[in-house]
This record gives C-alpha cells, sequence and structure tokens, in this order.
C-alpha cells in the first residue's frame, strides 16, 4: 500500500489527542499490575498503541500490523502463563488494546479504498477475538473458579464498539469526499479564472499587433510606392507568437492584472515597492522579454507577494530573483516567514492554482512548497520563445 500525502506534522496535529489518551489509559493499567510477569504486556501494548497513532500514513498496513501485534501479544502472555491486566472483556485484552483497535478501524474505514478496509477491519476483528479466546483459560482460572460468566453482555459491549468505530470511519470518509468535491470545483474555477485573465491578456497584446497590420496595410493601398510587405510580415510573427503562448482561452472582461510597461524591471520594483514587504530584488536578464511574457510574469511576482502577506508572519526579507539565459525566464521568490496557517474555509484564492496553471500554459515549469527551517519557495521557468 503506497503513504498517503500526510506528512510528519500534520500527523502530529491530527492525532495527538489518541496518542495522549491511549499513553494515560496505558499508564494507569500499568499502575494497577500486581504481579511482575504482568509487566510483560507493557512493551507489547505500547508497540500496539504507536501503530494505531501512525496508522493514517499507511492505514491497511498498520491494520495488518496492529492485528500482529495484538496476536503475538496474546499468544506470549498465554505462554507466560499471565493474563492481561486488567483485562477488558471476558478474558484477554486491556482497554488499551480496545482503543487502538478502534482507532485503527476508524481510520482505515476511512482512508483506504473499498475492499482493503473491508479486510483490514477483518484482520483487527479477528485478532481481538484470538486475544479473548488465548486469554480466556487463564482468566477463568483466576477469576472465576466455579461458574462460567455470561458472555452476552460482553458480546454486546463488543459490538457496539465495532459498530461506533467503523460508523466513525465511515462519517469521517463521508465528509472527506464532501470536502474533495468542493476543492475540485474551486480547483476548476481557479483554473478557469486564470485562463480568463490570459484570454483579456490575448485580446489585448495581440490586438496590437493586428492594428499595426491593418495600419501597414491601409498605407500600403494609398502609396504604392511604399514596401509594407516587411512591416506586415514582422507584426504577423509577432501576433503568432503571442497567440501560441495565450492560445486556448476564452476571453470576458474580468481585470487580467498588473499592466506591463516598457520595463519589466521596473514594473517588478513597482511591486515590491507596493507589497510593503521587505523586497531584495536581483535581476540577471540578458534576453529581451516580450510584452506578453512580461504581464505573466508580473502576475506570478503579484501573487506570490500577496500570498506572502496573507499566509507569513515575522517575515525579515523576501529574495526575489529574476534572470534569463538559454532562452528561458527564471523566476524565484523566497522569503522567510512563519506559515500562519490557511483562514477556514480556505482563503478563496487558489493562487497557486492559477500560478501554476499560467506557467504550464505558458510552456514552463512551475514549483512552490515549504522551505526549511521556515519559509516558502516559489519558482517558475517560461520559455521566451
Amino acid at each position: 500500500m503506497e503513504s498517503t500525502d500526510l506528512n510528519w506534522r500534520l500527523l502530529a496535529k491530527r492525532q495527538w489527542p489518541l496518542a495522549l489518551s491511549l499513553a494515560g489509559i496505558n499508564v494507569a493499567e500499568t499502575a494497577s499490575i500486581s504481579t511482575g510477569m504482568g509487566f510483560w504486556q507493557v512493551p507489547g501494548v505500547l508497540i500496539i498503541c504507536v501503530i494505531a497513532v501512525l496508522a493514517p500514513r499507511r492505514p491497511f498496513d498498520a491494520a495488518l500490523a496492529l492485528s500482529f501485534a495484538v496476536v503475538c501479544v496474546a499468544i506470549y502472555m498465554r505462554f507466560l502463563g499471565v493474563a492481561l491486566s486488567p483485562h477488558f472483556f471476558l478474558s484477554g485484552a486491556t482497554v488499551t488494546m480496545t482503543g487502538a483497535a478502534m482507532a485503527t478501524i476508524a481510520v482505515v474505514v476511512r482512508e483506504a479504498s473499498r475492499w482493503p478496509a473491508v479486510a483490514g477491519t477483518a484482520l483487527v476483528v479477528a485478532a481481538m477475538v484470538t486475544a479473548e479466546v488465548l486469554g480466556f483459560p487463564i482468566v477463568a482460572a483466576a477469576d472465576y473458579t466455579e461458574w462460567v460468566p455470561d458472555a452476552t453482555p460482553y458480546l454486546f459491549g463488543a459490538t457496539l464498539l465495532f459498530v461506533v468505530s467503523v460508523g466513525t470511519g465511515l462519517y469521517f470518509r463521508a465528509r472527506d469526499n464532501e470536502r474533495a468535491s468542493q476543492l475540485a470545483a474551486s480547483v476548476a474555477a481557479a483554473q478557469n479564472s486564470e485562463r480568463m485573465a490570459l484570454a483579456r491578456e490575448l485580446h489585448d497584446v495581440v490586438a496590437h499587433y493586428v492594428t499595426a497590420i491593418v495600419v501597414h496595410a491601409q498605407a500600403g493601398q494609398l502609396n504604392r510606392e511604399v514596401d509594407v510587405l516587411p512591416a506586415i510580415a514582422a507584426s504577423g510573427t509577432e501576433a503568432l507568437t503571442a497567440m501560441r503562448r495565450l492560445v486556448g482561452t476564452m476571453r470576458d472582461g474580468t481585470s487580467a492584472g498588473p499592466a506591463a510597461s516598457s520595463s519589466l524591471m521596473d514594473d517588478v520594483r513597482s511591486l515590491a515597492s507596493e507589497s510593503g514587504l521587505p523586497v531584495r530584488l536581483s535581476f540577471d536578464l540578458q534576453d529581451a522579454v516580450p510584452q506578453e511574457l512580461a504581464r505573466s510574469v508580473l502576475r506570478l511576482v503579484q501573487e506570490s507577494l500577496t500570498n506572502t502577506q496573507k499566509h507569513a508572519s515575522a517575515v525579515s526579507s523576501v529574495d526575489l530573483s529574476l534572470s534569463s539565459r538559454d532562452g528561458v525566464l527564471f523566476l524565484s521568490v523566497v522569503d522567510d516567514g512563519v506559515a500562519s496557517g490557511v483562514p477556514v474555509g480556505g482563503s478563496g484564492g487558489y493562487g497557486l492554482v492559477g500560478m501554476r496553471e499560467r506557467v504550464e500554459l505558458l510552456g514552463g515549469k512551475f514549483s512552490a512548497g515549504r522551505r526549511e527551517p521556515t519559509g516558502w519557495t516559489v519558482r517558475a521557468e517560461l520559455p521566451l520563445a
């Protein structure tokens, strides 16, 4: 089974209540052990707790590992002739083991696909039943010497806990699916918005070249001696180049972001100044940047600085680098801020989605992510031709 995208930081944030609860219960259970041999259960129970806490990273593997650990603990405690203490059900399972099993079932039902979820749940249940069976002779000999207890209340309790575990997993699975659908719709809307912005640029930039072609053609009609064909050919070539960069989009009347002047470096300086951030600029442009590409670069710079303002605190420096070589323009925006988190419901902008969409539509490469120990990095590579 492949690991999920849940990294260690998010795992700790999500699982610390479970880890704290299992640790507290295990400490209480350990304190209640009356015989020295009973302490042999502690290492195995701790391993079971660790597996339950780490389960969201690899749900099915965690269910398999937890089942194996539960059976191993029950076997070696049976071999030692010591009952798991204090047993929660009829015989051989503690409260900690039961809580870890419930948590693992909920995770595997929530995270895994259908059949792995069913198989993982069945394995955990089978392991718990095996622990009960292996522990029963010891507990019966120690606690029930003259009568056999009625197992009905224990079976009812076990069934209830199983239903709670599966129900919890199904509830969060439904919530995750709903959230994923909303995210997909928001991402699609952000991509469409970026295409619309590019469409406006297609109109604004290419219209300039088309207008030049019309003007030169009219001049040639008025004065047959003037050779306007080279000018028309040049304007047509430039128009086709711009259209290839911005093709595939539709136009509406929305704003396309910052306008580009004749100097890209001056425009970037202006955006950096307006942001109010401590931006350090570095320029090494060895090639001319077409106007339509300059618009996209400014949009990327503007969105990067806006994201830093929204989602980072304690920013002491933002390094903005713009360079070109071998027909490729390189943009890098790196800050050292501390992530302040995403507002409830999201920021609504999906700026990274829009930036990636813009760069990919222009035939470039885009990457963004956290940097250690703090900060965020945005990089883009855009072809100049």
